[in-house]
């Protein structure tokens, strides 16, 4: 299909280059091929070498490399010829936004359903209030140093942390030791997550946000340690911070998350939020960095820890989706 054909001079060239670069730019967004679209041509028909417009998407949407084309001079006129052949292909699916208590099935595939449980309001104003200030005072905050897999370089966990369990944890090529003083806080938070939720959990990680300068990346909780389709209770105290989850791109995909799906759930104090079934399988999640101003965020994962094979220590330390950074 042409969209334009126009004679122009070369002071009048570029505004309609862009113009035309900017359609096929938004063209692109469906596609992962380099798209042609146009050639300048002298007046009298000829093509003048290296004048194809090519647009070539990247895996960053907002991202193109771009081939622009130099008019020769200043005097002659040009033949200005846009072509599209590319149809929309694939959409980017749009966030899934979720704020409301309920079970939500956020997939379902050969390992299995993937689940979420959203629990606003799990504890009271008053009693968030009182358990936040307590556990930010009085809990053994520090700041883990993890090391990059293959290069082994050391980096600091931009967040601070604390382990409760019988169990050492290793994520990130480094341990958690085993700690088994909880506090008083902690056994009371334990025993109603464990009540609500039906199920039963012998290990704690504590993250504390200190502002919106504080994250976590995209991972999932598949350690060894944690056995086979984890259940993660997570309990939020503090200033809200959004969740964020993407699923895991199919093989076909090359390792490219442009296309798959995302759900965001904003956390706010007092929520419990519990990962089901093929979760840490299927998705990733992480907690964004925010630059506007946020006051600090405890988060309190409960999980189950098991004995971990020595093999599985070397090989499986960082998880199999990536490093906590």
């Amino acid at each position: 299909m042409i969209l334009s054909i126009k004679y122009v001079t070369c002071g009048e060239f570029w505004s309609l280059f862009f113009a035309h670069f900017l359609t096929a730019t938004c063209l692109t967004r469906y596609t992962t091929r380099k798209v042609w679209i146009g050639t300048i041509y002298q007046h009298d028909g000829f093509p003048l070498g290296g004048t194809h417009l090519y647009v070539t998407p990247t895996r960053h949407r907002s991202k193109y490399t771009r081939l622009l084309v130099q008019p020769r001079t200043n005097e002659r006129q040009f033949t200005l010829k846009v072509y599209c052949f590319v149809k929309p292909l694939r959409e980017v699916p749009v966030e899934k936004v979720i704020e409301h208590a309920g079970e939500y099935q956020i997939s379902q595939g050969p390992t299995g359903v993937s689940r979420l449980r959203l629990v606003p309001g799990f504890l009271s104003q008053e009693e968030a209030d009182w358990m936040f200030s307590k556990l930010l005072a009085e809990l053994p905050w520090s700041q883990k140093t993890n090391f990059k897999q293959g290069s082994g370089r050391a980096y600091e966990e931009p967040r601070l942390t604390c382990w409760f369990g019988e169990l050492p944890y290793t994520y990130s090529n480094s341990t958690l030791q085993p700690s088994s003083q909880w506090h008083p806080v902690l056994i009371q938070l334990r025993e109603a997550v464990e009540q609500a939720s039906g199920r039963s959990f012998n290990s704690l990680l504590c993250n504390l946000y200190r502002d919106g300068k504080d994250s976590i990346a995209w991972h999932s909780d598949s350690e060894a340690s944690l056995g086979p389709e984890p259940v993660i209770a997570s309990l939020s105290l503090g200033d809200t911070r959004c969740f964020s989850l993407r699923k895991q791109p199919g093989p076909e995909e090359d390792g490219d998350y442009t296309y798959v799906e995302r759900v965001r759930i904003p956390l706010a104090h007092g929520t419990l939020l519990l990962m089901e079934g093929a979760t840490q399988e299927d998705w990733q999640h992480q907690v964004a960095k925010e630059y506007h101003d946020r006051g600090p965020r405890i988060n309190l994962t409960f999980r189950t820890i098991y004995p971990e094979p020595a093999r599985a220590k070397q090989t499986q330390s960082h998880g199999r989706w990536g490093e906590r950074r």
